[in-house]
């Protein structure tokens, strides 16, 4: 199944099933989808996670409820699934700022189809037109770093790449500063049909390339980062636009390209191209597992 086919068909599941206690392991269940890239792929394309979105469709609906039927606000609640009123109420007060009760009383749909979502020809633009990849073959690369577990909804990589810089300063080896640095994400386990949701962890993994030469591994975890078919696209700018750019890959190119990913690591590299996070000439290597 193609990538935008997917997401078509988990957003028509997630309709038919809102009143149901669905999760986002089912979800991915419906679209035969690998459950490792299909959760990222998502939240790249929507913007939010898949527990999120089903979580946002049901405030929304609930919010139409409320002012076209005649049910108690209890009643809507309990049937999206929200424990209690209490809980009802704060979650729809934190995303609209109104209670639905307040809500019920004004007796207007000025929330529903409140989100914008996010359409590909947006970045069908100049910026992107060159965005075009390199399919190459990567041969086994050992790594030294750190793994950590991050979830869906939260990636905690910004904090430990400082927490590794601070590391890799203490041993006090020049040809570290040459050596390119990854950052993986790794299939796992833990992102499986029976585990898989908005709070899944998976694990990371950030390090240096092994120096040539070197006889030691600095204490550090050591990895093996597998050979195979990649396409790797080239990031220009700063680290917070990466999220536009892994967005038209996965909304644009990918639909499109004809390939289909492979159950294996795909991480972003950084070389002496990149200048920074905030310096706009900076560049990131970014690496999908193909077939």
């Amino acid at each position: 199944m193609e990538c935008h086919q997917a997401i078509g068909k988990a957003i028509v599941f997630i309709e038919n099933h809102l009143n149901e206690p669905i999760k986002a392991s089912d979800v991915a269940g419906a679209v035969f989808y690998s459950y490792y890239h299909f959760h990222r792929y998502f939240s790249a394309v929507m913007g939010e996670s898949i527990g999120s979105y089903i979580r946002s469709r049901r405030l929304t609906q609930a919010a139409w409820e409320l002012v076209h039927t005649e049910k108690r606000v209890l009643d809507i609640g309990l049937s999206f699934y929200f424990e209690s009123a209490e809980s009802f109420t704060r979650a729809f007060k934190s995303r609209y700022g109104i209670t639905p009760t307040a809500y019920r009383k004004n007796g207007v749909d000025t929330l529903i189809c409140s989100r914008k979502p996010i359409l590909t020809n947006e970045f069908d633009s100049i910026r992107y037109t060159d965005l075009k990849p390199e399919i190459t073959m990567i041969p086994p690369t050992h790594i030294f770093g750190m793994r950590f577990e991050t979830s869906i909804d939260e990636n905690n990589s910004v904090s430990m790449w400082k927490q590794f810089n601070q590391q890799i300063i203490t041993f006090n080896d020049p040809q570290l500063s040459f050596c390119r640095r990854f950052e993986i994400y790794e299939v796992a386990d833990s992102c499986c049909a029976q585990s898989f949701g908005a709070d899944c962890s998976i694990n990371a993994f950030i390090g240096i390339e092994c120096p040539v030469g070197a006889q030691t591994d600095y204490g550090l975890q050591v990895k093996e980062l597998s050979e195979g078919k990649y396409a790797k696209f080239v990031h220009v700018g700063t680290v917070d636009t990466l999220l536009m750019t892994y967005q038209y890959i996965w909304s644009v190119w990918f639909p499109k390209s004809g390939y289909e990913l492979a159950e294996q690591d795909d991480f972003e590299c950084y070389t002496e191209r990149f200048l920074g996070p905030n310096n706009p000439h900076s560049e990131i290597d970014i690496y999908f597992p193909i077939k």
